[in-house]
């Protein structure tokens, strides 16, 4: 071309001379049209590549690619784009409404589309009312019933492969035309779900999108393969919500949970992915992995769908596996908690490109080939379903009757359960129950069980005789052997616990001594309508689980307050006297005190239901007085949490959120490399979770000095080495070596090293320890024992004073959940918590999580003490 313009030139008007120019301005042009051509590798496929051949299309629904502007997978779709097409799909298409049945932390809407045929339409309610009342009763439906699909995606934020598929899924129900669409909608319900966690898929596809070029990259080790901390596999507070389904921590799960007891689906779906080099994983999985009140049917119902999900990748060629790994143990988890309840919970897990394009042993994985895979198994469903219609209808009202026989034919008659002294813990664990449909009574007059007392008006009587028996078995479970030792997740999640409430087990013929009545109501905490502005000081308990959420409110207002390191008896201004526990907080109204102290205090004092009591004099008939020195102010805390790569963001959020959500505290989130700076910026309390930390020799000497001069430091499970290593905290971690050493390997195989893996572990069991109540730790607890979550099998030596190892567990610990008994052992009466004295400051390690999955609520208060009444340790 360019030879062609040089001849042009020298037979033009132009003299020969100037044939250089016109070279070279042709050689800009050219490279300038080469800049633009070079090939872009887009990704991504048009909507009707994913889905099959054999349907057509109404052309008069819009697809993904005309609505969003780029192929499904050619960009990681935002939760925004999702949202925006579902509605246009529900504007278009008379087969699908759509709901917003809650938000999440950061706003987002969380979506329920129902998708059948428009001639249902008019009688949805009635089809669901219909099946909830067959679900209720156990009656055989007939064969033309619904079955109820409830497709759910990406619970995992970083998972998003589901998400996008939905799009595609979305589009074929709308879209679709012929005897396949109409076989499924004229006949049953679609319930489509595309976002588990919106907050968490659009902090990934910000990441994946903000880092993909003209060029898709697939070396594992570029940026984009790398998620920043934390990952948005997570919610807006760091947790994975695939925990939460029982917890119900979070709005995210109790908009599902509530969609869930509405319609009780048939079948529900949960699409996750996992590791790059793997294939694609679905259910049933192992057999004697799954929870033991899961009926066998169930899962003989998930191998006859799993047929047809290998046909579907027989046909396509695709590699896959399916009885192995991953269990179905814990009632959290959304394959396993509809399992429970008479749902079949399928689990699919396709190897993720965590990104565009990622190599894999199995060559380049590509985001496209991710969605399609994904909606090949959620049409696989349908089509298995489809097929063991029958079946599945039956097996619903035989899961009913079956469930009624256990409650009948079972020694236990239900559980009774306690308010303890804080009836914020007890409150919240009702609204937990009430949230999963479990029916209670009130216990009316004083029951005496498994030597216990219960009090009247103050607990609550769980009978096992109703649907939720299953659910109720589980959640009071104190079970310690198991057929299978190997858990994905955790072994033990006892409600009564987790809310360290007194509870028993009601033997059938012990029942008659749990009195209950109809017109029975719980005791509420008397609250003062009004507190006469003449007291001397006012006083409020620290027993309460928001005892310190009306403190720091108080201290954000500029109150005086101050905590009484002992307990005390007052002399009220209605001439009656309070008993106050050390912890007590205690406002006197002779220091500067806002002017609207009075107004201030009732108000947030009836909200957070927290009685305070007005007192006559500073004299007390017993213990301090009013003004001693062992009554200490309580100055506002300012709290850094070190996160940052290497830190467990599961951990740092679990804190954040309690904070933040239950105390009120605007704790500080600073990355573990950027907090030597932040030590000049006035932190009264620095806490470490579990991580791996690399701080600077300045940094550490730096920290080290900042705690010398009064700083109160935090550290919790695997944190604890470090401060150990550096010489922060006084005490002794046995060796992992000294562990496996426990474990004889003499006369094992090759093929047992899983099963001795999974005995060294503490896969989240309920252990016991002793705590010291006059300990500031343990201020606003009554009782010497606490149940703890253990995930670790992390050990501290046992040679340590009263004064400085204020928790310790028991001497046979283990009290529900799996361990194996050598660990327990080794366990056994040595330090659950424990503190350091350096110079003006004080040092605490906690050997567990106390703030574990935002449900544990017995340890909360661990920290809160650690914060607030950490004063009494300098």
């Amino acid at each position: 071309m360019l030879a062609a313009l040089v001849r042009t030139a020298t037979i033009s008007i132009f003299p020969k001379w100037f044939a250089p120019f016109i070279v070279l301005t042709a050689v800009c042009v050219s490279a300038s049209v080469n800049a633009n051509i070079v090939a872009l590798d887009k990704g991504g496929k048009p909507v009707q590549a994913y889905l099959p051949t054999d349907v057509t299309y109404n052309p008069d629904i819009p697809t993904p690619e005309s609505v969003l502007g780029a192929n499904i997978g050619q960009w990681h779709v935002r939760h925004d784009q999702l949202t925006h097409y579902m509605r246009v799909l529900a504007d278009h298409s008379d087969r699908i409404s759509l709901e917003v049945t809650g938000r999440t932390h950061e706003n987002r809407e969380l979506l329920l589309l129902t998708i059948t045929a428009p001639s249902n339409r008019p009688n949805i309610e009635s089809m669901r009312t219909a099946h909830i009342d067959a679900m209720n009763s156990g009656e055989k439906v007939k064969a033309g019933a619904p079955l109820i699909f409830y497709m759910g995606y990406s619970i995992h934020g970083n998972e998003p492969s589901g998400s996008n598929a939905a799009l595609a899924l979305a589009y074929y129900l709308a879209a679709g035309q012929g005897a396949r669409i109409d076989t499924l909608l004229n006949n049953n319900i679609v319930l489509l779900d595309p976002s588990f966690n919106p907050d968490g898929l659009s902090r990934f596809a910000q990441w994946a999108n903000m880092h993909k070029g003209k060029q898709l990259v697939a070396d594992s080790n570029t940026r984009e393969h790398d998620e920043g901390w934390p990952s948005g596999r997570t919610n807006h507070y760091w947790f994975d919500l695939n925990r939460d389904w029982l917890l119900l921590a979070h709005p995210e799960s109790q908009a599902r949970i509530k969609q869930f007891h509405r319609w009780r689906p048939h079948i529900l779906t949960d699409f996750h992915e996992m590791g790059t080099d793997s294939t694609y994983f679905f259910q049933p999985g192992v057999r004697s992995r799954k929870n033991p009140i899961t009926p066998d049917e169930n899962v003989t119902l998930t191998e006859a769908l799993a047929a047809y999900h290998a046909k579907a990748f027989d046909k396509k060629g695709k590699l896959y596996f399916s009885e192995e790994a991953f269990d179905d143990f814990y009632a959290g988890k959304g394959s396993t908690y509809p399992d429970l309840h008479g749902s079949i919970g399928i689990l699919f897990e396709q190897a993720s490109s965590r990104g565009h394009l990622q190599e894999s042993i199995n060559g380049p994985l590509a985001f496209s080939t991710t969605i399609a895979n994904q909606i090949t198994t959620s049409l696989s469903t349908f089509e298995g379903a489809l097929a063991n219609k029958p079946a599945i209808l039956d097996y619903q009202s035989a899961f009913v009757k079956d469930t009624q026989a256990l409650a009948k034919d079972g020694d236990i008659s239900g559980y009774i359960v306690g308010e303890s002294s804080d009836s914020g813990r007890f409150n919240a664990m009702l609204s937990l129950l009430k949230q999963h449909n479990i029916k209670f009574e009130v216990v009316s007059k004083d029951s005496d069980v498994g030597k216990q007392t219960f009090n009247a008006n103050r607990a609550i009587y769980i009978p096992v005789a109703q649907a939720q028996y299953r659910l109720i078995t589980s959640i009071f479970s104190t079970q310690t052997s198991f057929e299978n030792n190997t858990f994905y997740d955790v072994s033990s999640w006892n409600m009564a616990m987790a809310f360290n409430l007194p509870f028993s087990v009601v033997e059938k013929r012990d029942t008659r001594n749990v009195k209950t009545a109809a017109n029975a109501k719980l005791a509420m905490p008397v609250l003062s309508e009004s507190l006469p502005a003449s007291a001397y000081a006012y006083a409020f308990s620290w027993n309460d689980y928001y005892a310190p959420a009306l403190l720091q409110s108080l201290l954000e207002a500029g109150v005086s307050v101050r905590s009484s390191e002992n307990a005390f008896e007052a002399k009220l201004v209605n001439n009656q006297r309070h008993t106050f526990t050390s912890g007590s907080i205690v406002i006197p109204t002779g220091l500067v005190q806002p002017e609207n102290l009075l107004s201030l205090l009732t108000e947030q004092a009836r909200a957070l239901r927290i009685p305070v009591y007005a007192l006559a004099s500073g004299l007390t008939p017993t213990g301090s007085d009013i003004g001693s020195r062992s009554i200490k102010p309580i100055l506002g805390p300012k709290v850094l949490l070190v996160g940052g790569e290497g830190v467990s963001e599961y951990e740092v959020g679990e804190m954040w959120h309690y904070f933040d959500t239950r105390v009120g505290l605007p704790a500080s989130i600073v990355e573990q490399q950027k907090l030597g700076n932040a030590l000049q910026s006035g932190y009264t309390h620095i806490v470490f979770a579990s991580g791996q930390y690399t701080l600077s020799n300045d940094t550490k000497d730096a920290l080290f000095k900042w705690v010398k001069n009064g700083g109160v430091l935090i550290g919790q499970k695997s944190a604890l080495r470090y401060f150990a290593a550096n010489e922060w905290l006084n005490v002794d971690i046995v060796d992992r070596e000294e562990i496996d050493s426990q474990f004889d390997e003499d006369k094992l195989t090759f093929g047992d090293k899983s099963a001795l893996y999974a005995r060294k572990l503490v896969a989240g069991a309920v252990y016991e320890a002793e705590i010291d109540i006059t300990h500031p730790l343990f201020y606003g607890y009554t009782d010497t024992t606490l149940s703890m979550f253990k995930t670790s099998n992390m050990v501290v030596n046992n040679y340590y004073t009263p004064f400085t190892t204020p928790a310790r567990y028991t001497s046979a610990p283990l009290l529900a959940g799996f361990s194996d008994e050598k660990l327990v052992k080794l366990i056994a009466e040595t330090p659950a918590v424990i503190t350091t004295q350096q110079g003006k400051g004080v040092v605490i390690g906690f050997t567990d999580n106390t703030q574990f999955r935002g449900y544990w609520y017995g340890t909360n208060k661990m920290l809160s003490n650690a914060i607030y009444q950490s004063g009494f340790l300098k």
